[in-house]
Order: structure tokens, then sequence, then C-alpha cells
């Protein structure tokens, strides 16, 4: 019988500097899937990788693959993955420019991550180099990559869920949140200028004790510039604490403006931490609040680290 194709240690390093060649074109990172949409720009599919494992009919073996090698590179400290993106590292930026092999770009990757494996107290290394046939990779892909799989869609559902917001629901979203933080909302614009503010929250019922928090709430999707920091900056009195939420989340200059402050206190809130605060506070939230974002927990087998 002959052996199955499988993806040789040359093509997975094709397919893994495929996916750094596109995230050194956005450095500001992009989600997993328009990851893995664009590499097939680089490097096109063979007819097997264009097949599927008979585990996940609805993906092409290509694009599920290719996530499971990145996981060597997540664990070599060359690329960080989140709900909202991937993103290299200045570890990755350079590997990527150093080793322009293939084959040994995806052997150095296996051995960052059979290293970081020894640092865990593991005795098995799960990594194999070449996974060779099609059931090897199926297994070891279906179960690596099912939660990633399923956290990205789980983002995306709610992602477009609160993008489709009116602003003053999301604004009441984020009031919803500090109320079940303990803090005491005083105060939320009504529809019409705000005047540079949207929620003003205290520390106590009276508002007598502890700093005022002024909040300003933006559900556009393009990022906040630092002169929209400054603007914010410029409405906070001296004992005034500052949050900027951002559905867009932040421009570089926007982060160093706020990380220079010495006297005004400011933080930065995008929709990926805006999102971890509401899950983490989510039994203290009223009942009528949880309408606005309504969540259910879904269980996974985890994969083995």
């Amino acid at each position: 019988m002959a052996k199955e194709p499988g993806i040789s240690m040359a093509r997975q390093g094709e397919l893994l500097r495929a996916v750094f060649k596109v995230l050194m074109e956005h450095p500001d990172g992009l989600s997993g899937r328009a990851v893995l949409d664009k590499i097939q720009e680089v490097v096109p599919f063979t007819e097997y990788e264009n097949g599927h494992y008979p585990s996940n009919p609805n993906e092409a073996r290509g694009v599920i693959a290719t996530r499971f090698y990145t996981v060597n590179c997540v664990k070599a400290g060359w690329l960080v993955k989140s709900r909202t993106a991937w993103k290299l590292t200045p570890e990755g930026e350079a590997v990527y420019a150093k080793i322009t092999d293939p084959a040994e770009f995806a052997r150095e990757s296996t051995r960052r991550y059979q290293a970081w494996k020894q640092e865990q107290v593991e005795a098995e290394v799960e990594q194999a180099g070449d996974l060779g046939t099609d059931a090897a990779e199926a297994e070891a892909v279906t179960e690596t990559m099912s939660v990633e799989i399923a956290e990205e869609a789980a983002w995306t559902h709610i992602q477009a869920h609160l993008g489709a917001m009116d602003p003053y629901e999301f604004q009441d979203l984020v009031a919803a949140l500090l109320r079940a933080m303990g803090y005491h909302v005083g105060w939320v614009s009504p529809p019409g200028p705000d005047r540079g503010i949207d929620i003003v929250a205290y520390t106590d019922p009276l508002g007598a004790t502890g700093p005022r928090i002024k909040v300003q709430v933006k559900r556009r999707q393009d990022k906040t510039t630092v002169d929209g920091v400054r603007s914010f900056l410029a409405v906070l009195g001296p004992h005034d604490v500052g949050l900027y939420i951002s559905a867009g989340g932040f421009t570089s200059d926007a982060d160093r403006e706020v990380r220079s402050q010495e006297n005004r206190r400011i933080t930065l809130i995008d929709l990926e931490k805006l999102f971890d605060l509401w899950v983490n506070h989510y039994d203290e939230i009223d009942d009528a609040d949880r309408n606005l974002l309504p969540l259910r927990p879904v269980y996974f087998l985890a994969p083995r680290d």
C-alpha cells in the first residue's frame, strides 16, 4: 500500500513562513481566520491540502494543519494568539529574517517547542517533526485545534453582536458592568452631545469618598488615536480616574500617550478586555442587564500542553 502523502517538514516550513509573511505585512495583527485565508495567496494549497480530514469535513486540511504547526511558534515565543488577532513578536520577526530555509524554519520551531516542553517538566514530547500520514495528522490536529477553532468562532459571533449594538445600548452595557464591579453609576449620558464624558461613577453611593470615575465609550470599529485620548485627558480633573473604552482598540501612539502620564490616571480598555471583564463579573450582573450580552459556557476537552 502506498504511503499517504502527508505534509513534509519542508512544506510545514513553507506554510509557517507564509503565516509570518502575512503578519509581517500587518504588524498590528490579523484574526487567525484572515491569516489562514491570506496564506493561500502566498503558497497555494496542494490538492492534498485542499482535501479534508475525516474528522473535520468542513475545513481544508491545509488550514487545520497550519493551525497545528503554529502551536510550535507560539511556544517558541515567535507568535502570540488572542481571540482578536495573531501577532508576531520581535523574536518572531527576527527569526523569519534569519532562517529562510523552510525545512530548517520548521525544525527550529519544533526544537523550541521541545525545549518549552522540557521546562514544563513533561517527559513526553507530543509534537513530532513530520506528522506523515493522514491518520496521524488527523488525530493530533483534531485534539489540539478544536478549542482554538471553537474560541475563534464564538468570538466572531460575540464581536458581531457587540458591533451591531446601538451606541447607547453599548454605553448601557458598560454602565451595567461598572455596577457589577461594585461601582456606583451616578450619571449616564442621554442621546445627544456628551462633551467627552459618557458615564460618571463613584466608589460610594454619595460620591463623597474616593476618586470620581469618568468614562468615555466608543463603539466604532476604527482605532482610537492619540488625539482622541488627549481630548479625553483634557476633561479629567486632578482627582479623576479615566476609563476609555474603544471597541476598535487603540493606536500605538495612543498607548504610549497613556503610559507617559505621570499625574493623570487613565486606563484603556479594548473590546477583548471589556469582554473578559464581562465574563469575570457575569454572576454579579443583573438579570435584565445580562440580556445586553447573554452568555452560556460550553465545555470542551482541553488539549494537553
